[in-house]
């Protein structure tokens, strides 16, 4: 079985803007099933397609299971099955020997800069760079399929 085990947090601004990085990748990422057990997604990350279906999640693991496909289906399966949407750049960064996915999302969601840190274990220590903000693991309104059907831009309103 396939686990994530994940944690997010928010990305200073003015120090991520000032740092030497990788090109990114940009993502399109739709949803086919967002339910509370359930998540299926459909993603489009530069040449590579991906399915993923994640369950609920506990503390900050969840079962994940994701197969590559064709990104032309990918594409297809977004465009036409996902309900709701998200788009992003993603850069990998490794730091003091951990990988960081840094997510700027774009669209209804531009602004909005997060970091992810996948771990081995939940109590795993690990170094935060010094554009690392406050933590937002547990923050369902992070969660990209949140931001597909609740927007970054409405939080204010």
């Amino acid at each position: 079985m396939g686990v994530e085990i994940e944690r997010k947090f928010l990305v200073d601004h003015e120090k991520w803007g000032e740092i030497n990085k990788p090109q990114g990748i940009h993502y399109r990422q739709g949803y086919i099933v967002d339910e509370a057990s359930k998540t299926i997604r459909v993603r489009a990350a530069g040449k590579k397609g991906f399915i993923t279906i994640k369950s609920s999640t506990t503390g900050i693991t969840r079962k994940e299971f994701e197969y590559e496909i064709p990104v032309e289906e990918a594409l297809q399966l977004i465009d036409g099955f996902a309900g709701s949407e998200v788009e992003k750049t993603r850069y990998r960064i490794t730091f003091e020997g951990k990988l960081w996915e840094v997510d700027e999302f774009w669209g209804d969601n531009h602004g909005l800069i997060m970091a992810e840190i996948e771990l081995q274990q939940e109590d795993e220590a690990f170094e935060q760079p010094d554009w690392i903000t406050r933590e937002v693991s547990d923050d369902k309104r992070y969660y990209n399929s949140y931001l597909a059907k609740n927007p970054f831009k409405d939080w204010g309103k």
